[in-house]
């Protein structure tokens, strides 16, 4: 009997332990009920309850949670139907709101994000929801903002995974896609093609540009040559012919200084003439006006023997 005892006082012991002694991990809190009445929230650690009196409605975990929203049919503006699959990231930050605001807030959140995505859908065509998942996703996220937060749960992100249009649209849609890039394809090549005629043309007008100034200024330089080869040329002429008549002045000079006259340098002249006459294949014309004055030679002649004789 006393063993029976024992182990009916140690079983007793563990259940009130067990019913007094709470450990909640981190992250997460427990709601405290207290005959059937909101009491408190245990704290992640050691928490001391009243056995029978105090007990544990419900764990809510307080890091972010995702649900998957099932994919929707939904038709738009244009009356075509797209299915959507969603995804939504929540938070609960009021456990209390949590518990007693609604009956599961997960079932909630999806029901408004499938009604939500309804409407928005509605109020877009097909290109429109194709292109704007950010839109939806902003919209829907808006949405069940307003709605959660008397449910102390708050939503994180909403993300549109895929938005799948019938298989004869989608297939429509394929044959404009390669439609769009075989045109872009040829209007690029014939971009190309034009670029590079231009940028031949451009090339070529540049080559002929350059060959025509070369040859300009091959020009300009041969004639700048030629002119002052010229220049050059008449200065040479000039200073001969200033030198030969510098010469022929001071010769003049010195046959008047010397004291001969006009007879003596006549007579000189008929001399060297005569010497001239002496080769056998030299002839020499004396014009009519020079005839007048042979008859002084004589004279001429006699005058320079009277002066040797002397």
């Amino acid at each position: 009997m006393g063993t029976v005892v024992t182990i009916v006082i140690v079983a007793i012991v563990i259940v009130f332990i067990a019913l007094t002694v709470k450990i909640v991990p981190q992250q997460r809190v427990a709601v405290v009920e207290r005959l059937g009445k909101f009491s408190r929230l245990l704290t992640p650690g050691l928490n001391i309850l009243i056995p029978v009196i105090d007990q544990v409605r419900i764990h809510h975990d307080l890091r972010v949670q995702q649900a998957n929203v099932p994919p929707q049919t939904v038709i738009t503006k244009d009356n075509v139907q797209v299915k959507i699959d969603t995804i939504i990231f929540y938070q609960v930050v009021g456990p209390e709101q949590a518990t007693y605001g609604i009956s599961d807030y997960v079932y909630g959140v999806r029901n408004i994000s499938t009604a939500t995505m309804r409407q928005i859908i509605g109020k877009l065509e097909l290109d429109e929801t194709l292109s704007g998942r950010e839109k939806i996703s902003s919209e829907i996220r808006i949405a069940l903002d307003e709605a959660t937060e008397k449910w102390g749960v708050r939503i994180e992100r909403v993300e549109v995974i895929d938005i799948q249009p019938p298989l004869d649209i989608q297939e429509s849609m394929d044959k404009q896609m390669k439609a769009e890039r075989s045109k872009r394809a040829i209007v690029l090549e014939a971009e190309a093609a034009k670029q590079d005629m231009i940028l031949r043309a451009e090339g070529d007008k540049q080559s002929k540009i350059l060959k025509a100034e070369g040859d300009k200024e091959a020009r300009i330089r041969q004639a700048e040559g030629l002119g002052q080869a010229q220049e050059l040329e008449a200065l040479g002429e000039a200073k001969a012919i200033m030198a030969v008549a510098e010469a022929e002045k001071n010769r003049i000079e010195l046959l008047r200084s010397a004291g001969l006259d006009e007879n003596v340098l006549a007579y000189r002249s008929l001399e060297t003439l005569a010497e001239i006459s002496k080769g056998p294949a030299n002839k020499i014309f004396i014009p009519t006006s020079a005839i007048e004055t042979l008859g002084s030679i004589g004279a001429i002649g006699e005058i320079f023997k009277a002066k040797k004789q002397e």
